[in-house]
């Protein structure tokens, strides 16, 4: 058994001899008096690395292809110059179970009644997280196939590129995980009272899959900005790059204007339908206000445009943080409209303030 097949840190808690113990194996048995140990800890979670499918011409490609697009400096595809391209390995933790609850509770009937319901959840869930710091890469979560998934072999990954090790327990990788299945489990079925609820975490599988990145550094205008392209399918996840300044005035001045007409004439039009429209309550104070939730909704994405547009920030969907139960998955209407995560939330934005207006009224 070679020495990066074993380590020689483990104590045998009834002899005190050293105990080997090889790369995965979670019972170990001392080589002195035989007792057998279980061992918890990295050593004892199961690798994967995925197969690097994109060559390095073809990553270069797809950086070349990012300097392109309308809200981008106009001259960035002729001045930016790249500056080094290397292959990474970034580990992310991947937690696979089958998630069984139940949820008891009364959903919204007709106009004013309730009904009670019953609502099973029985599913097998996935869920990964980068285990080590990957605020300079930007990619908190990449897409993982079980067919992908090849036994780990650290010396080839260390003959192609950077190898990052996790630096992040496994104990809170799980609890993470937990957090997040049951906030799926939870968002299967909105209630409008919820009584009851009970999940259950089963036959949980937990490893570490080492990921192929490859990271762009570029200059622009003297300023250096950085660019990372799946290493399997060979797209852009995540990308910084400077702004285009007649793009940021064009979205500022249009988003205003059109936000403002939508505000002010629809919200007139739509007072004067109401005079005339014979409906329910809830109904004409949602027709009343949609022409003021879309509005705002303009006003606020063309704001943040301009004011956040100096320096482009592109993030493939899929690449964020999973959110768990502790986060709110949407920011609130009112609250966050001013921090959408992008200018086409506008209208997501127009809809939750009128979803929040609605439940004040009905409150």
């Amino acid at each position: 058994m070679s020495k990066q097949e074993q380590t020689q840190g483990l104590t045998c808690p009834n002899c005190a001899a050293v105990v080997p113990v090889p790369e995965g194996v979670r019972v170990v048995e001392c080589p002195s008096c035989h007792i057998r140990s279980f061992v918890q800890g990295e050593l004892g979670i199961r690798r994967w690395q995925v197969t690097r499918k994109v060559e390095r011409p073809q990553a270069e490609r797809a950086v070349k292809a990012f300097f392109s697009g309308l809200n981008k400096a106009s001259d960035l595809k002729s001045k930016a110059e790249i500056k080094e391209l290397f292959l990474t390995y970034l580990p992310y933790w991947r937690v696979a179970a089958m998630v069984a609850g139940w949820m008891f509770g009364r959903v919204k009937s007709g106009k004013d009644n309730t009904r009670p319901i019953e609502v099973e959840v029985m599913e097998e869930m996935h869920w990964n997280d980068a285990a080590a710091d990957v605020s300079e890469f930007g990619v908190h979560q990449v897409s993982i196939s079980k067919n992908d998934l090849q036994p780990y072999d650290s010396d080839l990954l260390h003959a192609e590129g950077m190898v990052f090790e996790p630096a992040e327990s496994s104990t809170d990788a799980l609890e993470e995980a937990r957090l997040h299945f049951e906030h799926r489990a939870r968002s299967k079925k909105s209630l409008a009272r919820k009584f009851y609820e009970k999940f259950h975490i089963l036959r949980q599988q937990l490893s570490l899959v080492y990921y192929p990145l490859w990271v762009a550094r570029y200059e622009y205008r003297g300023r250096n900005y950085q660019v990372v392209v799946d290493g399997v399918k060979g797209s852009v996840l995540y990308g910084k790059a400077p702004g285009n300044i007649l793009y940021r005035a064009a979205m500022l001045v249009m988003g205003m204007a059109a936000g403002n007409f939508i505000l002010v004439n629809g919200t007139a039009i739509m007072a004067r339908l109401f005079l005339f429209v014979d409906s329910d309550e809830d109904g004409a104070v949602l027709l009343l206000c949609a022409p003021a939730a879309i509005g705002l909704g303009l006003i606020a994405a063309a704001y943040r445009a301009f004011r956040y547009g100096e320096e482009v920030e592109t993030r493939q969907s899929g690449t964020e943080k999973a959110y768990s139960s502790g986060r709110a998955s949407k920011k609130s209407g009112l609250r966050g409209m001013l921090g959408q995560d992008s200018d086409s939330d506008f209208l997501s934005t127009g809809l939750q303030v009128l979803e929040e207006l609605s439940e004040l009224k009905r409150k």
